[in-house]
């Protein structure tokens, strides 16, 4: 897959694939996902890597998950899991109030658990396999 054939009508996470925080949350958003708003792609990858390059963001002075919606914007950091929250609906809508404090103030508290969370939840070898259930939800 190229850029050229990224879903337009869907938004794509881009996550670190090693990392077991990021793992658990990419498989819950796929559960909780009812709308079918998103799919997904590991940084490592090669249309993750693409992706990076596409929007210009330096990868090695963020360590971040980020949003991309095709030809309109991308979110990154503490923007992107409010912006994540706020499409799951219900509940989860809540989050947005967040959106309020100010980017920095919501960015120290992502970087501090991003910075950590190798140590606090592991690190994989090598990006996970989806189950054939969960393949459609990747790019």
């Amino acid at each position: 897959m190229d850029l050229v054939n990224l879903p337009e009508d869907k938004k794509i996470i881009l996550f670190d694939g090693v990392c077991n925080l990021c793992d658990s949350t990419v498989q819950y958003l796929i559960k909780r996902d009812n709308k079918d708003v998103f799919r997904f792609v590991a940084l490592q990858s090669e249309i993750g890597k693409q992706i990076i390059e596409h929007i210009g963001i330096d990868i090695t002075k963020t360590d971040s998950i980020i949003l991309y919606e095709p030809e309109r914007a991308y979110y990154y950091k503490a923007e992107a899991a409010i912006k994540i929250a706020a499409q799951l609906g219900g509940i989860y809508t809540l989050m947005q109030v967040f959106s309020i404090l100010p980017k920095s103030f919501n960015n120290t508290i992502y970087d501090y658990v991003a910075k950590n969370r190798y140590k606090w939840y592991g690190k994989k070898d090598e990006c996970m396999i989806p189950t054939p259930e969960m393949k459609a939800k990747f790019l």
